[in-house]
């Protein structure tokens, strides 16, 4: 019912008694008062609240969520030399081409973005000897190439300065590789696990489009003693990508 009309029924229902009690004629008035005041409050308020307003907090906050942002980096890997960390074996070389993914996942530490990593690496090949001893030692100076393909599911980066043009990095991965044949041992394994470390810098070339300089990096390899023997390899290794950026 309209405010006016229910009102208006309400005033009519207090004259044809005000005659009869003083009191209810007093309290008829102070009634008509209070409804006065309420319903043009209560009009209004239904009136302003549209519901283009009442979604608007909504689509603000739609519109401030930024992608996330993604790189991917065509990257290449060459080693330099070898030296015993956590492996045996010496003399052999490791190269290495794929794609990492890079992720910013869990906010920032010690000033640094904190990135997760993946990484697939359909392209591996050892140089090593044909022949060496059960712990990784040359046997023999004739060497040949043994092809392989590596994985490495589970790593992260911290990286400096992320919205300037040139950008430090630190970054480490885990997974697996694998090679068509026993390598390092006769009596080894044709699989093994990887632990990748490294630093250097990333270089924006343009606003999407960056190289990567890995200065230095520890690619080490062993089979954590699935068989017998064990000789593993540790390499130092420059890293080297072509980066695409996503989001941000």
């Amino acid at each position: 019912m309209p405010s006016h009309l229910f009102i208006g029924s309400v005033t009519d229902s207090i004259q044809s008694h005000r005659y009869s009690d003083p009191r209810l004629s007093r309290f008829g008035c102070c009634l008509i008062i209070g409804l006065c005041l309420h319903f043009p409050t209560a009009a209004h308020s239904q009136e302003s609240r549209t519901p283009s307003e009442s979604t608007l907090p909504m689509n603000a906050m739609r519109s401030e969520k930024q992608p996330v942002e993604i790189e991917l980096i065509f990257e290449g890997l060459a080693s330099y030399g070898n030296y015993k960390i956590f492996a045996s074996g010496t003399g052999s070389k490791l190269y290495t081409g794929g794609i990492e993914y890079d992720r910013h996942s869990w906010g920032s530490f010690l000033g640094a973005r904190m990135d997760y990593v993946a990484e697939i690496l359909p392209l591996v090949l050892l140089d090593t000897p044909t022949k060496s001893y059960p712990w990784g030692y040359p046997e023999t100076t004739a060497r040949h190439i043994v092809p392989g393909m590596g994985i490495s599911p589970i790593g992260f980066r911290m990286m400096w300065r992320p919205q300037k043009a040139i950008r430090p990095y630190i970054t480490a991965k885990g997974g697996m590789i694998g090679f068509t044949e026993k390598v390092l041992a006769t009596n080894a394994s044709y699989e093994s696990f990887s632990l990748q470390s490294g630093f250097g810098v990333q270089v924006m070339m343009k606003k999407r489009i960056g190289l990567r300089l890995g200065l230095w990096g520890d690619y080490h390899f062993s089979n954590a003693f699935m068989v017998p023997v064990n000789p593993g390899l540790d390499v130092m290794n420059a890293n080297l990508g072509l980066s695409y950026h996503f989001g941000g």
